[in-house]
């Protein structure tokens, strides 16, 4: 199959491409706020759900694990129908499953509501992605990434504000009525301003889905619930299958005959190797450390969800401003020094926020090290972005941005179920016999007797994100600049409109 050359389509998209990226990231704008929300408002829904942490983390690790496995057959769903349908389903999706979680009755049904919600978010997010590569060319999309990145800064700074004073004032189930006029708003938005691009057949690898969904699940499931069956034969078991059969599944997509799920051709490009693996490492970094922040901040410091957020404040201040630097500068300057400084910074902020995690620490210091957190961020988030998927030819846009955003959402959801295994056992540990269920199932200040083990089973939480993160920092020492001895091979000449595909370099 033969692809179209890129020149001819970067003129026909649209001659309005940044207004066209403001209405995408709308949608992406609502599904980080409302992640950062949810992390806020646990305490509050543990007490009214009567649920315990266990199933607490299982809201955030279902709405993870249904984001994740259908993420790359969402990529792939927009090269074949449009990324703007794609996109406008997945928001609608979204939207409803929102409204649904603020009626949920039960910590089951908040878990099932947050589920189809991963679904419309894994509908919504590659075709954000795909779009961009479409909409600029390789020359302005670093640009671009920056205002990504601006607006995922954004979005940590009012999902935490929006969620404490939502909280606070109406109730948790507000962190997601909110939703709907956001959602209403993009679908129009959306209508109005992002073009239809030129799609390209696909044909659907559903052994390769059912593979990744058992795996990715048994695997989940395992590491998540192993501290609550004290680590059974059968736990171990369950993990060692997800692993055979996400072995499967890696066989089976460089066997096929078709077209696969995971091109393992986009692996050929170094850079969208490297880049996947630093993704991965903040994926789990990030989302696995939220739970253990917010329990802290108000079970051990007393704060309200709206004190506990304006502690996150300054973080996302700092990223919001500096992404958009980064950004401008990131294609004159090599990815691996601004990549792997921000992994770097990020795994040392964290190690130094679990130190500071103790009953009599003052807030100043609390705040200090997600100072470093925000500037880190920063030189993460859009440049990884950019960097992996600079590279691509168009028609494989969808797949890489599905299989990018795949890896990203799987580390999340083992950082989170990793993060939280950890953390029930450090609880465990440094507060032997006691029922801390029974207790952090209160929105109130823990007893003073019990907030030094807490505090310290938390921050010894974080210390995995951190060591996982100094990987990703080593990984991306080994990027590669575009146009250097060694860079990717993925396209060879960007502006030129000739890619590797019409040579059958990267064919899947």
């Amino acid at each position: 199959m033969t692809s179209t050359p890129q020149t001819p389509a970067f003129k026909s998209v649209t001659d309005r491409p940044w207004a066209a990226l403001m209405a995408l990231c709308l949608g992406f704008f609502m599904i980080l706020v409302d992640m950062t929300i949810v992390a806020v408002a646990q305490p509050q829904i543990m007490e009214a759900l009567d649920a315990d942490v266990n199933g607490i983390v299982w809201v955030t690790s279902a709405y993870l694990l249904t984001y994740a496995v259908p993420l790359l057959v969402a990529g792939r769903l927009g090269d074949k129908i449009g990324p703007k349908r794609v996109y406008q389903a997945g928001l609608l999706l979204f939207t409803a499953a929102s409204v649904w979680c603020g009626l949920s009755g039960s910590i089951g049904e908040l878990i099932a509501a947050r589920s189809v919600q991963g679904l419309g978010a894994a509908l919504i997010t590659p075709q954000t992605m795909a779009l961009i590569t479409r909409i600029f060319p390789p020359e302005r999309r670093g640009a671009a990434m920056g205002v990504w990145g601006t607006v995922a800064g954004v979005a940590t700074l009012v999902g935490p504000l929006l969620g404490g004073i939502l909280t606070d004032s109406f109730g948790w189930e507000w962190i997601f009525f909110v939703n709907l006029p956001v959602g209403l708003a993009g679908l129009v938005l959306a209508q109005v301003l992002v073009p239809n691009v030129e799609t390209h057949d696909h044909k659907f690898d559903w052994i390769g889905v059912a593979l990744s969904a058992v795996g990715l699940s048994a695997l989940v499931f395992g590491i998540q619930e192993g501290e609550s069956y004290d680590w059974a034969g059968w736990i171990w078991a369950l993990i060692g299958s997800g692993a055979v059969v996400m072995g499967l599944f890696f066989l089976w997509e460089s066997r096929t005959k078709g077209e696969p799920l995971v091109p393992l051709s986009l692996f050929r490009d170094r850079n969208f190797s490297v880049s996947n693996v630093g993704i991965a490492t903040m994926g789990f970094a990030v989302s696995g450390s939220m739970i253990p922040i917010m329990f802290f901040l108000q079970l051990v410091g007393g704060m309200t969800p709206l004190r506990s957020a304006l502690v996150l404040v300054p973080m996302a201040v700092l990223t919001g401003i500096f992404a958009p630097i980064v950004g401008r500068i990131l294609d004159r300057v090599h990815p691996r020094n601004v990549v792997a400084l921000g992994l770097f910074g990020y795994a040392v902020a964290s190690f130094w926020a679990g130190m500071v995690f103790r009953p009599e620490t003052p807030v100043w210091m609390l705040v200090a090290p997600t100072l470093l957190m925000g500037l880190s961020s920063a030189g993460v988030w859009a440049p990884l972005a950019a960097t992996a998927t600079r590279n691509l030819p168009w028609h494989q846009a969808g797949a890489g941005a599905g299989v990018y955003n795949t890896t990203r959402v799987i580390g999340s959801v083992i950082g989170s179920a990793g993060i939280g295994a950890l953390m029930m056992s450090r609880l465990a540990a440094n507060l032997p016999g006691v029922d801390t269920a029974s207790h952090s199932g209160s929105v109130q200040q823990l007893p003073e007797f019990l907030r030094e083990g807490f505090a310290r089973a938390m921050g010894q939480s974080i210390y995995l994100g951190a060591a996982v993160l100094l990987i990703g920092a080593i990984a991306t020492l080994f990027l590669v600049r575009t146009g250097a001895p060694g860079a990717p091979t993925g396209a060879s000449s960007p502006a030129s409109g000739v890619d590797a595909a019409e040579t059958g370099a990267a064919r899947p």
